[in-house]
């Protein structure tokens, strides 16, 4: 046992270490588990029979210690530190990496998410829109301002805008922002490292005076181009290409004027990398009921490649039940719509469109077929190929039931003449959590889903219910 003891290269060697005058005894294997490039790895290297002093908080590296030996953090730790002050300490001992994959979330599974906190803006602002970045991070829009938060959902900084209120936000850069005003014409780009203003692209035509005051509804984003949606006050509109690189407009998609249903501004853009097409939708609803379209483009040729009225256009097995929203399914290439008047939901390939290529989903949770629908407002929202719908106040998903991880085969239905698709439906929240308001939007960001309610303050965050026991998120 002694010899174990003395070699300084034995996994199980023990290394005492006094920090912040707070003694811990662990192993050699478990201070290199860190990595080679940490501050423990190099530590442990070093033949000492006085314990190693190190002048840090002892609290906070209890904590991280036990992470390097559970690979988790212990269920109480992040009731007593903020994200912000365990980050700091494991950048200190080179431990980040650790650190950050034990506190992110499990994978989004809709089925069994769960509400694990509510992000409040600084200044408790109702968010007018939000932006969920591809690490979990989330933008809040309120007013004229941008409050940020990283990717432990910690708040970073605010930035003040010049607008009064802020309606759309998309990231054109992981740092860059796209933002857009109801109340204030153009589309603008600020630098949120730095909250600099960096620029502003309009709509003009000097040889069209309806052309002015244009507005942004819509933002789209591809590696090199920026696509957006004008509105004009006398609802002429359009869908402008802006290259990312000198933020000129580059081409036109479309130009119309928005005086019936089928000719008004896309509130809705989608890229979608697999063909470089883009999705546009608008909906509107009037004392008729709801009326809109849908649209592909290709910006290569400018030529509208499908598209469909509501009503009024192709072959339609649900004549009659216009849709209420869109969503797109950019990893398998799937466009989704649901109906107005009976909630029902639909798909379509977008690689084999036709005159009428929906497929409507044939829900396979027997507690769920006879659930109402108010027929109140709808936002649909696809996310890690689920398909996330808020209506009357509550969040339900649709999981494919395919388990090689695509959508689940078409099936012919000879009794009514249409094809089905076996999906399963089930609500993410209780009942009850309708009555916090009506969902106004819907957005996926790393491992979370971000909803926002009407006239509510703050952005709810959604995570898989098996992690959401372990992690919570500070405001």
């Amino acid at each position: 046992m002694a010899a174990q003891i003395s070699n300084p290269t034995t996994p199980g060697r023990r290394i005492k270490l006094n920090v912040g005058g707070k003694f811990f005894e662990t192993t050699l294997s478990t201070l290199q588990s860190a990595g080679p490039d940490s501050l423990l790895a190099a530590l442990s290297n070093r033949a000492a029979y006085n314990p190693i002093f190190i002048d840090r908080d002892p609290e906070i590296f209890s904590v991280l210690l036990s992470l390097l030996r559970s690979n988790r953090l212990p269920s109480a730790a992040l009731r007593r530190f903020s994200i912000q002050e365990l980050a700091e300490e494991a950048l200190y001992y080179g431990v980040e990496s650790r650190l950050r994959s034990a506190s992110l979330p499990s994978p989004l599974h809709g089925i069994d998410a769960a509400i694990v906190d509510t992000i409040r803006p600084a200044s408790d602002a109702v968010p007018s829109t939000f932006s969920a970045g591809e690490d979990g991070s989330l933008w809040i829009a309120h007013g004229g301002q941008i409050s940020i938060y990283d990717s432990y959902l910690s708040y970073s900084t605010a930035v003040r805008t010049h607008l009064d209120d802020i309606t759309s936000i998309c990231r054109v850069w992981p740092e860059i922002a796209a933002v857009g005003s109801e109340s204030s014409s153009g589309l603008h780009i600020y630098d949120l490292s730095s909250g600099h203003y960096t620029g502003s692209v309009h709509w003009t035509d000097q040889d069209d005076p309806r052309i002015y005051k244009a507005r942004v509804c819509a933002i789209a984003n591809s590696p090199d181009l920026v696509f957006v949606s004008f509105d004009c006050p006398h609802r002429e509109n359009s869908v402008l290409v802006i290259d990312k690189s000198t933020l000129q407009v580059s081409s036109e998609l479309t130009r119309q004027s928005g005086s019936a249903a089928k000719n008004t501004v896309p509130g809705k853009l989608t890229w979608l990398p697999e063909t470089g097409l883009v999705i546009g939708s608008a909906v509107t609803c009037g004392a008729f009921g709801y009326s809109g379209y849908i649209r592909i483009w290709d910006p290569r040729s400018k030529e509208v490649v499908w598209e469909t009225n509501e009503p009024g256009s192709g072959r339609s097995s649900r004549f009659g039940d216009s849709f209420a929203d869109v969503g797109v399914d950019i990893d398998d290439s799937i466009l989704f719509k649901i109906c107005s008047k009976s909630g029902d939901l639909a798909m379509a390939d977008i690689r084999k469109l036709g005159d009428d290529p929906w497929v409507y989903m044939e829900d396979t949770n027997p507690s769920m077929r006879e659930a109402s629908y108010g027929g109140n407002e709808v936002h649909l929202h696809c996310y890690k190929r689920q398909v996330f719908v808020g209506r009357d106040g509550g969040l339900e998903v649709w999981s494919r039931l395919n388990e090689r991880g695509g959508w689940s085969e078409r099936r012919g239905d000879s009794e009514n003449g249409r094809d089905e698709v076996s999906l399963k439906r089930n609500y993410v929240d209780k009942v009850e959590m309708g009555e916090r308001g009506l969902i106004k939007r819907i957005q996926g960001g790393g491992e979370r889903l971000f909803v926002s309610r009407e006239n509510v303050e703050g952005i709810e965050v959604w995570e898989s219910s098996n992690h959401s026991a372990i992690i919570s998120v500070s405001s």
